[in-house]
């Protein structure tokens, strides 16, 4: 059994990846299971060393123990394979609008799927995509009615109480597979890393359960096992917001830098929300 704390280092880890990180060590410590450190780097456009190396200090500080670690940048060619395969099977299209315009297509279109994209590409014809991808930059878009075809439309995964969550293939909308700024997307790369890296257990935040259909079709048209889902409930400052580096959430290397400790962080977090009988890392 083996699962992963997946940081992306778009900025300093703050008390809710800490929480995170502590629901997978307890998890862990109770199956006595492998624990991997995925270090989510592909996004170049946000991404910095700088940030990479407080999380791996910051993690080493709290005391997590892990049996591996890797850096999704060291792992393009993987990524790649694997877009490659999806564009043989005819299951991606190429997708040249703008932000701008798919806000514009998507109100007049009154679009109902989560991705909020109403397919405008995928009814261009072989020649027009032809002649805009020697000119245009594009991403690559999931073909929901072509997965439908191979796929089914209805499909299921199972979470950590091996509940079956049923889902329909058309309501996960022609997401993004391959972006245009960096090639890839966080989708694509965390289905082969799960697979590559024998994750039998994803455990992470309930804010992502909404991506699990998303890489539930890519398993399957890829070939790969299923792991099992267990999204934990998300750390909430004053139970209102959610914590996360986008609101500029307490990070942990502040926190060292004022003198707390490792027993005052987890007291904190005990404090703030749900894990009133959480051991202490160190223990874990």
């Amino acid at each position: 059994m083996k699962t992963r704390f997946a940081p992306s280092p778009t900025g300093f880890l703050h008390l809710g990846n800490i929480y995170s990180a502590l629901q997978c060590a307890m998890w862990v410590k109770e199956h006595q299971a492998s624990f991997l450190l995925r270090i989510e780097d592909i996004d170049f456009t946000r991404c910095r060393d700088i940030y990479t190396k407080q999380i791996i200090d910051d993690l080493n500080w709290m005391g997590f123990c892990f049996d591996e670690t890797v850096l999704q940048s060291q792992r393009l060619g993987l990524y790649q394979d694997a877009l490659n395969t999806l564009i043989h099977m005819g299951v991606l299209y190429p997708c040249f609008c703008t932000r701008k315009q798919i806000q514009h297509n998507t109100a007049s279109s009154h679009a109902t799927r989560l991705d909020n994209y109403p397919k405008t590409c995928l009814h261009l014809s072989s020649k027009e995509r032809e002649n805009k991808m020697k000119n245009q930059p594009f991403c690559w878009r999931l073909n929901t009615h072509k997965v439908q075809s191979i796929l089914g439309d209805e499909l299921a995964w199972k979470d950590g109480g091996y509940q079956s969550h049923v889902f329909c293939v058309q309501d996960i909308g022609d997401v993004v597979i391959g972006r245009k700024d960096i090639g890839l997307s966080y989708h694509l790369a965390v289905v082969v890393d799960d697979a590559k890296q024998g994750v039998s257990h994803v455990i992470r935040g309930e804010d992502l359960r909404s991506s699990t259909p998303v890489h539930y079709v890519l398993q399957k048209l890829l070939g790969y096992h299923h792991p099992v889902y267990i999204h934990h409930p998300l750390l909430r400052e004053n139970h209102a917001l959610k914590l996360s580096k986008r609101k500029q959430s307490l990070s942990l290397k502040t926190l060292r830098e004022q003198g707390y400790g490792v027993d005052e962080v987890i007291a904190y977090i005990q404090k703030v929300d749900l894990l009133s009988s959480a051991p202490s890392v160190r223990s874990v």
